[in-house]
């Protein structure tokens, strides 16, 4: 096949690939589209806005649980079941303790309630004394009376002029189990507010809270359905009037009506914790506008996909054919360039020193007895030694010299602008380096030594010329007793 041949059914089987795949995710995504919009409305009702509201109230309890951890803390504080055990003795102890704590974690109010004086104790001193007769002070009994070790409870705080407030209440026990009392924390209600308007953000729904007299009792900082305030009855809402009236008790569900012309759908759930109940609304042209934005999406991402599955089938080409080339260049044992890859850049290196004037030395290596270790300890010892020489090999080196496995045991390295001494140095610390390291395989240490033949390029050499003068040094290195090191000049037989 000619190269214009092999371009052209290249070409072709690119556009089919774009055609393919093309139409494939063209024709999924609008089916997905269609079939989106037609199952959107059960799709929130049943799935989204439930999905939201199980999130949005573990998300309400997981911000509780720092004041409940406090709470409990101080429920089980020594020093406080210490100090009611011993007889209530000193209140600004008591009152100490719940500055300390409402001053070090940042609580809006902090309280304990004995259940042998009776006596309310806040951060201020001994607010009252707890009256059975009193309905604000019902909360006490109920919480004396559950099987609960703490509950969460929305009321006014007497403390600080009747502001709404969420509070832990805990139970206080002594150590043989008896009831001794209530401690807790409270939340102001507007940090609630500001955790509501972060919800409505993250989630893109309107959240709000109604009380068991459909009234309104937490909203965003914006408000409720339609504007509606704090304190207004749901019913009041005209978009909500009739709806409020179908709802069953208690309210929870999901729930579809229409307000100044908008589809709207919405769930109730029952929160027990704070008997309010957590009304969850989207509206619908935001859910149609979320399904037509993930239209134009998919179909950007189709595009996207397409354009990147042809560059990848693009380079995959051209990698696999570099990688045939790498693989006929590379030594599979050692991954060093063998003799034909060091031929190209050893070519590449002699025209850079005669272009520059610099010098460029040729090191070629040979391990002694190296057969005898294949002998003694198998040819698997004998790649364990020659693939940690070569890594050793590399620690002793430039980035910018070359290193090739040459056949075997020998190697041959090419320092780029090194001089006569510097380059014996390098070979001074290759041959001890080879001589002082143990090399393991299979629990056993291998010991190797290396003998160097060393010379110098000279502007009129050829590579085959360089190479030869390197193997007659290391002839004369191995003949002169190897692990050693011998250099040979141009045009003499010694130096």
């Amino acid at each position: 096949m000619s190269l214009r041949s092999a371009f052209i059914s290249q070409r072709s089987l690119i556009l089919t690939l774009v055609v393919l795949l093309g139409s494939g995710f063209l024709a999924t995504s609008l089916l997905s589209y269609y079939a989106s919009r037609a199952s959107i409305r059960d799709n929130i009702v049943n799935t989204e806005l439930p999905l939201t509201s199980d999130t949005v109230y573990s998300e309400i309890q997981k911000d509780l649980v720092r004041p409940i951890l406090i709470s409990s803390m101080m429920a089980r504080d020594t020093f406080m079941r210490d100090w009611v055990v011993a007889g209530e003795h000193d209140p600004e102890q008591m009152t100490r303790y719940l500055n300390e704590v409402m001053n070090h974690y940042g609580a809006y109010t902090a309280f304990f309630v004995s259940n042998t004086s009776l006596k309310y104790y806040q951060a201020k001193g001994v607010l009252k004394q707890i009256d059975p007769e009193e309905p604000r002070d019902v909360w006490y009994y109920r919480v004396r009376d559950m099987t609960t070790p703490y509950e969460i409870n929305v009321d006014p705080d007497m403390a600080n002029k009747d502001n709404l407030t969420f509070f832990i209440n805990y139970k206080v026990f002594d150590y043989n189990d008896n009831f001794i009392g209530a401690t807790g924390v409270g939340l102001t209600v507007d940090a609630v507010i500001k955790l509501i308007d972060r919800y409505q953000q993250r989630y893109q729904r309107s959240v709000y809270f109604v009380d068991a007299f459909g009234r309104i009792v937490l909203t965003g900082a914006d408000g409720g359905p339609q504007g509606a305030t704090i304190g207004q009855q749901l019913s009041s809402v005209p978009s909500l009037n009739e709806l409020q009236k179908k709802l069953p008790k208690p309210q929870s569900g999901s729930y579809e009506y229409e307000a100044q012309g908008q589809g709207h759908f919405l769930n109730v759930r029952f929160i027990p914790e704070l008997n309010w109940y957590l009304y969850v609304d989207k509206q619908e042209a935001g859910a149609m506008s979320d399904i037509r934005r993930s239209l134009y999406l998919n179909l950007l991402i189709c595009l996207l996909v397409t354009l990147v599955v042809v560059f990848l089938l693009q380079r995959v080409l051209n990698r696999y054919q570099r990688k045939i080339d790498i693989h006929a260049t590379l030594d599979s044992l050692t991954r060093l360039p063998n003799r034909r890859g060091f031929d190209l850049l050893a070519l590449k290196a002699m025209q850079e020193a005669r272009r520059e004037s610099k010098p460029l030395a040729a090191l070629l290596l040979d391990l002694d007895h190296f057969k005898q270790l294949n002998d003694s300890h198998g040819h698997l010892a004998g790649d364990e030694v020659l693939a940690g020489f070569a890594d050793d090999l590399k620690s002793c080196l430039r980035q910018s010299d070359i290193i090739c496995r040459w056949g075997g045991e020998e190697f041959i390295i090419l320092l780029k602008n090194t001089d006569s001494v510097t380059a014996h140095t390098v070979a001074e610390k290759i041959r001890k380096l080879a001589e002082q390291h143990p090399y393991r395989f299979d629990g056993t240490s291998l010991h190797i030594t290396v003998s160097l033949g060393l010379t110098q390029w000279q502007a009129n050499d050829t590579l085959h010329s360089l190479i030869s003068r390197a193997d007659r040094a290391l002839y004369r290195a191995k003949q002169a007793g190897r692990n050693q090191i011998c250099s040979e000049a141009a045009h003499s037989h010694a130096e």
